[in-house]
């Protein structure tokens, strides 16, 4: 283990510093800060990094730019587009840093929601969502495929290489070797991002999505658009890690997950929370270093199953998350100062093809 860590470090130290140079020139249409009459998230930690701040006068949203130079993120596991880093309503917060240390190459360094692109890699061996059911390990486009030194695709973010013959980590940066192009447009209150990649083995895309504060309510809104322009089937999993912070507070007891459906646990998710009903309650403080976590199930092919609502009870904060696309997976991760229902939709794009797909958040919380 210490072997292959220790080839993987030389192999970023050496790949990043040239890296830097020549990651490709990126196209900014209009991509500038949009100054909100909110200070929520005027000034939010490591806001020096490009950023558009978005209003509609009621809700109020921070979102981080792409940037191969600058950028809040520039690590290789979560899509790049954009990266929520705090949203504003009635003066409540509901993102934020729920890590210990800032690094903007390191993969985890990233506030919510983002999404992240996952390409199941075939192999079987592990505990799925259903008792005794071998579930497909994650993966990324071509990983299994390459060699050490060879390229693969991570979708969101571009090519990347590959340093070992380990088996694909959605936690271990690799290094990042053509970001393809990247598009940006702001507005007073949207932001649209468009990342055309084009990529080893046949695989080719372009990437649109825009974050739109609607008008004048408390929703914002995630859409998505994705043309496969290669030579291969993409098909990939993907979700929100929503990392919600609701105002900062820990959590704990009066903190609470409302679903469409009975959510069953195949295995436990940890002491402090339990199921009643429609609902996940959390019981007990989160202790340091230790979370909950496991796959739930119990939900059906129905949109309507893809909403769900996590609210702090004590303080009547919260945000409802739905789509127009179904569930195909459901994981469940919190740790002590983060609560994060991570909602999966497949997609599965042939040639030429293109997939769709919306995410809306309603946020609310009492008037000053």
């Amino acid at each position: 283990m210490n072997t292959v860590m220790s080839k993987r470090n030389i192999c970023i130290t050496s790949v990043l510093a040239i890296l830097i140079f020549a990651l490709p020139t990126w196209t900014m249409a209009s991509a500038r800060s949009v100054e909100g009459n909110d200070s929520g998230c005027a000034d939010v930690p490591h806001a020096d990094h490009p950023k558009a701040l978005l209003s509609n006068g009621k809700l109020h949203a921070l979102v981080f730019l792409p940037d191969a130079e600058h950028g809040y993120y520039r690590s290789s596991r979560f899509d790049w587009a954009g990266v929520v880093g705090c949203v504003s309503l009635n003066g409540h917060k509901f993102f934020g840093e729920w890590f210990s240390q800032y690094d903007p190459l390191k993969n985890d360094s990233i506030v919510g929601p983002v999404e992240e692109f996952r390409s199941d890699d075939g192999a079987l061996g592990y505990n799925g969502p259903r008792p005794g059911e071998l579930y497909v390990k994650p993966g990324a486009i071509g990983y299994n495929e390459a060699k050490p030194g060879d390229l693969f695709v991570k979708l969101g973010v571009g090519v990347l290489r590959k340093v070992d013959n380990a088996p694909y980590s959605f936690g271990f940066s690799y290094p990042i070797v053509d970001t393809g192009k990247w598009t940006v447009h702001v507005t007073g209150r949207s932001v649209s991002f468009r990342q055309q990649l084009n990529g080893p083995q046949g695989i080719a895309y372009i990437y649109e999505k825009t974050l739109t504060l609607d008008k004048n309510g408390s929703v914002m809104t995630l859409e998505h658009r994705f043309k496969n322009i290669g030579q291969k089937t993409i098909d990939t999993q993907v979700y929100d890690h929503d990392f919600f912070m609701l105002d900062g507070r820990p959590t704990g007891p009066g903190m609470a997950v409302h679903f469409a459906f009975e959510p069953k646990a195949p295995d436990p998710l940890g002491p402090a929370v339990k199921i009643e009903g429609k609902d996940l309650k959390f019981v007990d403080a989160l202790a340091p270093r230790k979370g909950v976590s496991g796959y739930l199930t119990g939900y059906s092919d129905k949109v309507a199953d893809y909403d769900f609502t996590v609210e702090d009870t004590d303080t009547k904060v919260g945000v409802e998350q739905s789509s127009d696309t179904p569930l195909s997976r459901f994981y469940f991760w919190s740790t002590q100062r983060t609560i994060c229902p991570e909602a999966y939709i497949h997609l599965n794009v042939p040639p030429g093809k293109t997939s769709s797909w919306k995410i809306h958040y309603r946020f609310f919380a009492p008037s000053a």
